[in-house]
């Protein structure tokens, strides 16, 4: 019964609800539902509305919680993450503040490269670690389910074992872990002027190691002046689709290079950063479904313009919010942060932040059927706040408002506790 709750009396049952993402206006719309109840058996939403819908059940045989005066709602996603990696960049954070830019220390050997370092030193254990210590800390801010990529490897060995890593994390802790394979992330030294080398490596070596083990469900490149070309990574791409895999893109993050036209044109399940997409990738975007993954925290954490959210949104986007939790350009989980740069600095309104970190976030993974929403059928993941509405989440700036996550219907985290 340890999975079969009763929450009644919530002031807000804000349900997101919905099987696919939300794009434009339809995002203003969280169907929210005032003194509302929900009822989890067995792990799965199965009633859902006010307290009439309590009737077919024995609260006995339930964990009842009484959400008087707290705001519920569905359990966060954060679609995009890079949280397997060995060392940090503080160093790195230092410099920037000095005024030398992304590029100018990725270009000196350090940003990715520096972190590529130390994750190939790092042993499964060792990542594994970091990452539970890193998960829980996610879970206390109310994330759910979380995206994390590889990436930090470049090479055969340390890909699978970043890969490997999450894999063996699903099963040890409540989060759900979707994996995207990055090995496209960064030029190894190894490899350095034999780009295309390095790409015929991942498609004809890595590529297949991961399909064959299922250690990832997307592919993802960084498409960026410097790093892959438009043709290299619609080469790598392709090859994945090919393969089975779904496709995602950093794009257009510092150049406005066609990220986001090639993320519509390959029908990539998300195009994520855009601080440079063009007004046409952002109509390609609309018109193709493709989810824009949008990452205020990072944008903030290097002193850059922010994507433009509004304008997406305006376009008829599909706006998703991830934090881009990584040791270099953003190393941050919080949530809280991130709802409020999207709403203070992208012009976002709180209904489509919440929206973006809900049911579009779950679309950015290809699981709005699923999770995302507080609707009968889907897995019984909740948040409740310490406060009667969902609008303290970006009004409480940077701290974390969540007092009770439910996973499947077993709470995983109290602040009480």
């Amino acid at each position: 019964m340890n999975n079969n709750i009763i929450i009644k009396n919530a002031s807000q049952l804000v349900t997101c609800s919905g099987n696919s993402a939300k794009h434009g206006q339809e995002m203003q719309d969280l169907k929210v539902i005032e003194e509302g109840c929900l009822v989890i058996v067995d792990g799965k939403i199965a009633a859902v509305g006010h307290e009439d819908v309590l009737k077919n059940y024995n609260e006995n045989e339930f964990v009842v919680i009484d959400a008087s005066g707290k705001a519920v709602l569905p359990g966060f996603v954060d679609s995009h993450t890079h949280f397997i990696f060995g060392g940090y960049r503080e160093e790195e954070f230092n410099w920037r503040l000095r005024g030398d830019s992304y590029m100018d220390i990725m270009q000196r050997g350090g940003g990715i490269a520096n972190t590529v370092r130390d994750t190939r030193k790092a042993s499964l254990k060792d990542l594994k670690a970091l990452g539970l210590k890193r998960l829980k800390s996610m879970l206390s801010f109310g994330v759910t389910t979380v995206e994390g990529k590889s990436g930090y490897g470049l090479d055969y060995d340390t890909e699978l074992r970043q890969l490997k890593a999450m894999e063996e994390l699903k099963e040890e802790q409540p989060i759900d872990i979707v994996a995207t394979f990055l090995g496209a992330h960064a030029i190894p030294s190894e490899y350095k002027g034999r780009e295309e080398e390095y790409i015929d490596f991942i498609c004809d070596k890595v590529l297949p190691e991961v399909a064959k083990h299922s250690l990832a469900e997307f592919c993802d490149v960084f498409c960026e002046k410097n790093v892959f070309s438009i043709e290299q990574s619609r080469r790598l791409l392709k090859k994945a689709q090919q393969m089975g895999f779904k496709l995602k893109l950093h794009a257009d993050e510092i150049v406005r290079l066609g990220g986001a036209e090639l993320a519509a044109e390959l029908g990539a399940t998300s195009a994520d950063h855009l601080l440079q997409a063009s007004p046409i990738g952002i109509r390609a975007l609309a018109e193709k479904n493709v989810v824009a993954t949008l990452l205020p925290c990072t944008a903030f954490s290097l002193r850059e313009h922010y994507a433009p959210g509004r304008e997406m949104i305006d376009s008829g986007c599909a706006v998703a919010l991830a934090t881009d939790f990584n040791p270099g350009s953003c190393y941050t989980e919080s949530i809280p942060l991130l709802l409020a740069l999207a709403c203070l600095q992208m012009k976002l309104t709180i209904e489509e932040a919440i929206t973006a970190i809900t049911i579009n976030g779950a679309a950015a993974l290809n699981r709005a059927e699923e999770i995302g929403s507080l609707d009968v059928g889907k897995k019984g993941d909740v948040v409740i706040l310490e406060y009667p509405s969902y609008k303290f989440l970006p009004y409480h700036l940077g701290v974390s408002i969540v007092e009770q996550v439910i996973k499947e219907g077993k709470v995983v985290f109290n602040k009480q506790q």
